[in-house]
């Protein structure tokens, strides 16, 4: 499945919009990652611990959305927006909409 940012794709012809999909994850870091990642922001550096976990959570969006898009009949999903959220006591949102398309190759 082609997965992209932007409103069309170079070397497909669109045949056909089949709607909106979209994915979410809530995913929560744990008491040891928030410990670490409180220690690397205070020497400096970057929280590989919470990059690690926003990379997961990406992933699970996004594999939902892909999951909707093929029960819509979908081999492409266009136009797709990421969002990043952070709710109460360290949990993390992510959540990727887009459209799902039908392409053909030219």
């Amino acid at each position: 499945m082609i997965i992209s940012t932007t409103p069309s794709l170079d070397g497909y012809r669109i045949e056909e919009y089949l709607g909106v999909v979209s994915g979410e994850t809530i995913i929560g870091a744990n008491v040891f990652k928030d410990f670490f990642a409180s220690i690397t922001d205070i020497v400096g550096g970057r929280s590989s611990a919470y990059e690690q976990v926003l990379r997961e959570a990406k992933a699970t969006a996004m594999a939902e959305m892909e999951i909707q898009a093929r029960t819509f009949g979908a081999n492409a999903v266009i136009g797709i927006d990421l969002d990043y959220e952070t709710i109460r006591d360290g949990m993390l949102m992510v959540t990727v909409s887009g459209t799902a398309v039908k392409t053909v190759k030219l």
